[in-house]
Order: structure tokens, then C-alpha cells, then sequence
């Protein structure tokens, strides 16, 4: 694993930090600039324990590394969900210390494994066993994929993977507007609010190349306007 030097900065550093980095952006995580790739940005805020983002995972998101669609993608994995900061350095999850464990893990594996369809496939097994309710056998995903563990492993020993999760942390508190759910899925820096399982659909119609993948031509692209919700829509 590459070696990364411990912030030790509070909170309120991080997200400042995001603040100046992103003044101008609708979201934390703004849409990089599309460039000559043309990629549509889509981030997905989860936690790892909550029913809902893990049926997205293993039932829609997986979809687009089937389909082709990942190609113009440029996708980002934000897991933090609904988890509170109880201070400055220091944090709980909404189900509990297990999940503030998984989330660290799936932090270190997007950190240690920065290709995205490896990270990918690590937190898709994950979500699977969770989907199984076996996720306290996560450790078998690495003999499943056949990677490394000891990368993980460090990341999570030296305490780099919680600071990792502070940044996670303060890039979804400094959501704007703020997630009000999870999963809270953003395409092209829009987030789609209850209609995020027709986030294939958003992705076709924002890509503005001229290569789209089959499967946006199969797809029927029938887009009713965003409205904010206002219940507690996936708050467990």
C-alpha cells in the first residue's frame, strides 16, 4: 500500500478544506471537469449495514459493470451514510460499531485499491454477505477475489482508515443540498432523490459524447422531474 502521511487535523479542518476546494460546486464531491473522457460524475453516499444501500449495490449499481454503462462513468463510493461525528476526531453509525468497522474497511479498500472495478468487486462482496446476512465472514471476499489482505489490514491497524472516514465525514456533512437518506446517489452533481434506482436512466440522458454504450439505447428513458421528499424515506 502506498504509503500516506496520518492527518491528525478535527473535523472542522476537513471541511473547510472541502470548502475551499469545491467553493463553487452543488455538491462535496463536485463533478470533476469532463475533459476529453466526457464522463458522467455519479457519487454514492451508503453505509455499509443499511438494507437499502445494499440492495442497491448488489441489485442496481452492479448493473452498469455488467451492461457496459461503468465506460461513461466516473464513479465514486462515499461510505459514511448517516453516521454522526460525537466530536471532533471521533464518530458513531447509525447500526452500530460493526458498521463503523465496514465502513473503515470499504474506505481502506477504495484507498488501497484505487481502481474502481476492484474496489468494486471487494465492497460488492461485502454488501453480498450483508444481503446474506453473513457479513461477519467478510474476510472471505479476499480469498473469493484472490487479493491481499495485509494492505487492508494496515490500512485499518495504523488508524489511516479512520482518518479516512473523517474525510468521508466531512465531505457528506458538507453535501449541498444536504443527503437526507441513504443511499444518496447524485448523477452529474443532481441528486435523485427516491428515483435513484432509475439512476441508469440519468447517466444516458446527461452524457453528452458520442459514444454511449448499448445499453443506454435499450434502455427506456422516461425521466419524471425530481421533487425533494419530505419523510423519513430510508432513514433505517
Amino acid at each position: 500500500m502506498t504509503s500516506h502521511r496520518l492527518i491528525t487535523l478535527s473535523f472542522v479542518f476537513y471541511l473547510l478544506l472541502f470548502n475551499l476546494l469545491a467553493p463553487n460546486s452543488t455538491t462535496a464531491s463536485s463533478a470533476p471537469l469532463q475533459l476529453s473522457s466526457e464522463k458522467v460524475s455519479m457519487e454514492v453516499y451508503y453505509e455499509t449495514l443499511c438494507h437499502h444501500c445494499t440492495n442497491f449495490i448488489v441489485n442496481y449499481l452492479v448493473k452498469i459493470f455488467e451492461n457496459g454503462l461503468i465506460s461513461i462513468v466516473d464513479l465514486n463510493l462515499v461510505p459514511w451514510g448517516n453516521a454522526k461525528f460525537t466530536g471532533n476526531t471521533t464518530f458513531e453509525c447509525q447500526h452500530g460499531p460493526d458498521e463503523c468497522f465496514l465502513n473503515t474497511i470499504d474506505a481502506c479498500a477504495i484507498d488501497v485499491w484505487p481502481d474502481l472495478n476492484k474496489h468494486f468487486s471487494f465492497i460488492y462482496c461485502i454488501e453480498t454477505l450483508v444481503s446474506e446476512k453473513k457479513y461477519p465472514k467478510w474476510k472471505s471476499c479476499f480469498e473469493k477475489l484472490g487479493f491481499d489482505p495485509a494492505p487492508v489490514a494496515e490500512c485499518y491497524r495504523s488508524g489511516y482508515g479512520k482518518e479516512l472516514e473523517l474525510q468521508y465525514g466531512a465531505e457528506t456533512y458538507a453535501l449541498e443540498p444536504p443527503h437526507e437518506y441513504v443511499p444518496w446517489v447524485i448523477v452529474d452533481g443532481q441528486p435523485l432523490y427516491k428515483d435513484y434506482k432509475n439512476f441508469m436512466g440519468y447517466i444516458c440522458k446527461a452524457y453528452k459524447g458520442t459514444a454511449a454504450p448499448n445499453a443506454c439505447s435499450d434502455l427506456s428513458i422516461n425521466i419524471i422531474p425530481m421533487e425533494k421528499e419530505d419523510d423519513a424515506f430510508h432513514q433505517l
